[in-house]
Parts: structure tokens; sequence; C-alpha cells
């Protein structure tokens, strides 16, 4: 899977969110200073050559909608952060972000609950 810049998954995040949304909507959704109405629609065309979102004809314009679940390219995300960053080892990386965020083992628990709580309700 090809990663995005930073611009791109701004533009992909929004239209998780929103689900469909034409090029002015997804700038409405965006913080100031907003991008000019080119970039985003630029931004919108190059998502959709990589294959993360395609089009329906709305009126005179378009409608943009993802094709790839937020969960699937998070999951692949954090993959390839684990293989370059923590030669993917996945007890590395926790134990990174545990002294970076100051976690202690009670946090830890609580993490453990979540996911194992989660898991269940699947």
């Amino acid at each position: 899977m090809k990663q995005l810049t930073k611009a791109e998954e701004e533009v992909m995040h929004i239209l998780w969110e929103l689900k469909e949304a034409n090029v002015a909507a997804i700038i409405e959704k965006m913080p100031e200073p907003k991008p000019a109405y080119n970039t985003v629609s630029t931004i919108v065309r190059i998502l959709e050559s990589k294959g993360f979102v395609d089009h329906k004809q709305q009126g005179k314009g378009y409608n943009y909608f993802p094709l790839l679940k937020k969960e699937t390219y998070s999951n692949q995300s954090i993959n390839q952060l684990m293989n370059n960053y923590f030669n993917g080892s996945f007890k590395s990386m926790v134990s990174f972000f545990m002294k970076k965020n100051d976690l202690n083992s009670k946090d830890l628990e609580n993490i453990l609950k979540e996911i194992n709580k989660e898991e269940n309700d699947d």
C-alpha cells in the first residue's frame, strides 16, 4: 500500500469522517488558514490515482468517498512504523512509547483491559 503525504492524510481523515464529500465540504472541515480550492482538488485527484478514493457525479461536480477503511490504513501505518523503527518488535515499540509518554505499569494494565474489552465486544 502506498504511503500518504501529510496533506493527503489530512484529506483522508476528513473523508473518513464525512463518508462522502465534494471539495468545498472537505475545505470547510479543514483548519485555518484554508487551502485553495485547486490545491484540495489536486490532492483528491492524487488520492484517486493512488486508489484511496473514488468519485461519483453530483450535478456538475463530484462527490468523493474513501475506498479504504481508516482501520486498514491505520494498521498498515502502525506495522510500517514498527518495522522501520523497532525491527518489527511490538514489545520494543510499546516499551519506547511507555518511556516517552511516562506511562507506568498501572497505565499499561488499563490499556490491556481496554484491549481485552474490545476483543470481547467483537
